[in-house]
This record gives structure tokens, sequence and C-alpha cells, in this order.
């Protein structure tokens, strides 16, 4: 039978039981908030996780902290030559990845930030993703369950109804916080869902999730002072970061979900993302144009 998680579920109640021994996991933003947490579980149920952070340094006092077995990685995801030396160190090392998590973001840079020619988010949160897990596919365990599993925010949402503004990628037409934060989101969407087709026929499943609303997460360092103001108010409405991080925890190990793939969770169950983030065409499109900007800028 299965098990039944809601919105109040922590990563202890959906990891009861698991034993992820002799299982490799690949973690982003591994230092702080959901992913310190996910580290913590990942490794306290028996996993390896190669711990990703923007620099060496963080990675391995994050490793420190929880003991069990690690590898720090540095992977500064808003440098795409950084990126492509941490697709390097994976292969290299020759582990064999089961769990692949794309946790790390940053949310709703107040003003316009850009990188190779890039609105900021779109690199951080989607672009150098996308540059990582294609980059370490030949890793992934194939025909034995792997998972990848990526965070996407419901504020996706918030996107314009293209989702994908292609010819404004520079963010420099009419910039907004929330709008490119949702547009960054969008596009994590579509590569799960473009992913889940690509890796169908080898056993390895693709999935995103909207983690809910957590006040204490990194995430916040770019909102203004009265929404910092607020956030002790807003944890009594707020999940906390054990709950926050149950959803991927859940798609990341839990049997209930093996062998689902292309879909997108909320609080541990199926949730629909908007039409944008359905639009397979937009899929496509945004895959082929990943897959310049890489050949380009993380040559």
């Amino acid at each position: 039978m299965k098990k039944s998680f809601n919105a109040r579920s922590t990563t202890d109640e959906v990891l009861t039981g698991i034993d992820l021994t002799g299982k490799t996991v690949l973690l982003t933003g591994c230092n702080s908030g959901l992913g310190f947490e996910t580290l913590r579980q990942m490794t306290s149920h028996g996993a390896h996780v190669i711990a990703a952070a923007r620099n060496l340094k963080t990675a391995q006092e994050a490793c420190a902290k929880v003991g069990g077995i690690t590898t720090p990685l540095a992977c500064d995801l808003s440098d795409l030559s950084s990126v492509k030396q941490a697709i390097a160190t994976v292969r290299a090392s020759g582990h064999r990845l089961d769990i692949v998590i794309a946790n790390a973001g940053i949310m709703a840079l107040p003003q316009l930030e850009q990188l190779y020619g890039l609105e900021k988010q779109f690199v951080v949160n989607y672009l150098a993703h996308f540059m990582l897990i294609t980059g370490i596919l030949d890793n992934v365990v194939q025909h034995a369950g792997a998972r990848i599993v990526i965070l996407a925010s419901s504020a996706h949402t918030r996107a314009t109804t293209a989702g994908i503004e292609f010819d404004n990628l520079s963010g420099e037409r009419n910039y907004k916080p929330w709008v490119f934060y949702g547009q960054s989101n969008v596009a994590r969407i579509l590569f799960s869902r473009e992913l889940s087709r690509r890796l169908s026929n080898v056993g390895i499943t693709a999935n995103t999730l909207h983690p809910g609303v957590i006040a204490d997460t990194n995430l916040s360092r770019h909102m203004g002072i009265m929404m910092r103001a607020v956030t002790p108010i807003a944890r009594l409405f707020t999940k906390t970061i054990a709950q926050g991080a149950a959803t991927q925890c859940y798609l990341a190990a839990h049997p209930d979900v093996a062998g689902v793939t292309g879909q997108y969770f909320s609080d541990c169950k199926v949730a629909e993302p908007s039409r944008a983030a359905r639009d397979d065409a937009t899929g496509e499109r945004l895959w082929s144009l990943s897959e310049r900007l890489v050949a380009v800028h993380g040559g």
C-alpha cells in the first residue's frame, strides 16, 4: 500500500525505513537550507553524496557537518567554466550516479543582472543545471531506476504567458524580478519533461517539484528589508526546512514513485504546472537553444 504524505510531512517521515547504502547522489546547493537538509538525510540513510557548492571550502564545511560518506565538489552555477570543471571531475571520478538533485538557485533579484548576455536567474537556475546534468548523464546509472529531481517553484506561474521569452533572454526589456524568476522555473520544468522523454527508454526518471514556501532559506537573501522583517510572522504560515525538503527526498528515494517520470509534484503529490510549463514544443526549442548556449559559453 502506498503511503500518503502531505504538506506537513518531513524528511524524516518520507525516508523512514529507506536504506540508501550503495547509492551515489549528486546534489547542488548542499551548504544551506533545503540542500543541507537533503545532504544530511541522504548521508544518514547510507548514501554517498557528491555535495556541490559554489566553492570547495563551502562544500567541505557542509560535508564535515554531516559526516557520512561525502565528496565535496566546487560548482559555481554563475560560472559555466566552473560547471565544466565540475562535470570533468564527476566524469573522471568514475562514480555511477543513482540520484541527481538540482536544488540550488537564486530568487527574484531586485535589479537586472546578466551573465553571458543572459539574465542571471536564467543562467544560475536553469542553464547551468542543464549543462551540469546533460554533462554527467553518462555517469547516471541506466536500466536501474536512476532518478533526476529538479526543484521548480510554483512561482513559475508568474512568468509571462509565453513561459520563455526567447527574444528577451537578456532581460533588458521590462525586467521584473518575479517574472524572470518564474521564467527560470518554467525552464526547469520544461527541461525535466524533455529529459523524461529522452531518457524513458533507459530507465532514468526525471521529475520536478515545488518545495513549498519556506521562510528560513538563503533564497530570501535578495528580498527587501520589509519582507525580511515579516519573516518571524511568516514562519507561522510556512513550512520548516525539514518539511520543505520532504518532496525532493521523496522523489529521490521513496519506492512509491519508482518509475514515475515527467511529473510535477507539490507536497509529495502530483500537481499540474502552468500551461506554458507543459508546452513540450517550447521545451524542445529550449533544449536546442540551451545546447547552443552551452557550446558558446561553456566551452
